[in-house]
């Protein structure tokens, strides 16, 4: 049998200062005073006599009524991908927290934490068993802590408590959401004789490349007979219709997961979390990633995942609606794992694909990496994800030390320039920047149609 629960402070002090003035005004024959102190001491009695005895249990289960985590990732919208995204606007995650006591207990002392930090605390009446539905929103992607719960049973009158639980938890994983984008880059090269877009290769399906006097093996379908007319009236000679052949772009996306940092610098060590609706850095490059598969997708080519921070096999280029959803899956289980290992040499991609670096750049690895894919003629797409930062509140000596730290960063990000890597801000309008360079890349000569 459970031990029966401890009595309070406040019950104590009430039944002795109940007692002394019942005692009180025996003595002295005053009715009033000893009916003061008789008040709180029948009071006192009657809750100490219904005294609970039991555990209090609690648990946290999905809601599968509400939107719940799978439901609420589409509901970031477009603000998540730029990392300008409010409280508003965050995904809301939702739990059912189910608090039950034993028969006397009328009420329990139930306290929420979320990422490690204290919530609040909430006082319920329960009489039994009550469920009640938590909701939370975050900007943050990947797995994580929906929300951390105990409870502490209170008795009749808040005479007695009970132990306090153990902290239950309820996690899921929050796929980040893929925002539309106008125009993506290209690859110097495209690959195959089928695609969405046109190559500088003699085939099918493409604009037209030139009229050329009929060969065998052309088809008679392609006869241009308006051309042949005008440049052979008699028909001694045919001539045809001749056109560029279509081909698809790959692009890599290679994603950096060995930093996860904050927009606070004092949250870049190992004692102090990001806080819930703060995206770091690792939220960006998720969001990020996911925003320029859709697009690549949409457009018919064909997308892969690399990470930089673990030795894995990489996701292989694919194209569809399903190549999007193991994307956006295999993003939000990226995450920083263990010490960092320096790579020995760059992982291997697909001969002319478009190479898409999402990184903060703040060491040399990634960077490296990206300067050796564009030294083997790769065209290399370097986003930078870090957060903007909040520096305000640092100690002089730490502002320093971060202001150095960005300093190195530029110097990284312009080595990147000086060897034809192009640099896309995400927290500054994106969209604009990869149209930008899209309709760039068709002004360029040779570079209007791909190989």
């Amino acid at each position: 049998m459970s031990a029966p629960w401890d009595v309070t402070r406040a019950a104590v002090v009430g039944v002795l200062a109940g007692g002394a003035l019942l005692l009180v005004g025996a003595l002295v024959g005053r009715v009033d005073v000893a009916l003061v102190g008789a008040v709180p001491l029948l009071v006192a009695v009657r809750d100490l006599t219904r005294r609970p005895s039991g555990r209090v249990v609690v648990q946290l289960d999905r809601d599968e009524a509400g939107t719940g985590a799978a439901g609420a990732q589409s509901a970031a919208g477009s603000r998540s991908a730029t990392g300008s995204q409010g409280a508003a606007d965050a995904p809301a995650l939702r739990a059912i927290l189910q608090v039950s006591v034993p028969g006397a207990a009328p009420a329990a002392l139930v306290g929420l934490h979320r990422g490690g930090r204290p919530a609040g605390s909430v006082l319920l009446a329960v009489h039994g068993l009550r469920e009640v539905h938590v909701v939370v929103r975050t900007a943050r992607t990947g797995p994580q802590e929906v929300v951390s719960a105990d409870a502490q049973g209170v008795g009749p009158g808040a005479a007695t408590l009970g132990d306090v639980t153990g902290r239950v938890t309820h996690s899921t994983l929050v796929l980040p959401a893929a925002a539309p984008l106008r125009e993506v880059p290209l690859p110097t090269r495209l690959r195959g004789l089928t695609g969405p877009h046109p190559s500088r290769r003699p085939g099918e399906g493409g604009d037209l490349r030139d009229v050329h006097p009929f060969t065998p093996g052309d088809r008679l379908r392609r006869i241009d007979w308006r051309a042949t007319a005008k440049r052979s009236p008699d028909l001694r000679e045919l001539y045809v219709r001749r056109e560029h052949a279509l081909g698809e772009a790959a692009v890599v996306l290679v994603v950096d997961s060995r930093d996860d940092l904050g927009p606070d610098p004092r949250t870049w060590g190992l004692t102090v979390a990001p806080r819930p609706d703060d995206a770091t850095s690792l939220d960006l490059a998720r969001a990020a990633a996911a925003s320029l598969a859709r697009a690549v997708l949409a457009a018919g080519d064909r997308v892969g995942l690399d990470d930089l921070g673990v030795l894995r096999r990489p996701l292989p280029p694919g194209g569809g609606r399903q190549q999007l959803d193991r994307v956006r899956h295999a993003l939000a289980l990226t995450h920083p794992e263990g010490a960092v290992r320096a790579r020995l040499r760059s992982p291997r991609l697909p001969s002319g694909a478009l190479v898409v670096v999402f990184s903060t750049f703040l060491d040399d690895e990634a960077a490296r990496a990206a300067a050796a894919w564009r030294r083997a003629g790769h065209r290399v797409l370097a986003v930078d994800v870090l957060p903007t930062l909040r520096t305000r509140h640092l100690a002089e000596r730490d502002a320093v030390a971060v202001r150095l730290v960005l300093l190195e960063r530029e110097d990284r990000l312009a080595d990147l320039r000086d060897v034809d890597v192009d640099v896309v801000d995400w927290r500054s309008e994106p969209a604009v920047a990869l149209a930008t360079l899209a309709r760039r890349d068709r002004r360029r000569i040779g570079r209007a149609a791909p190989r």
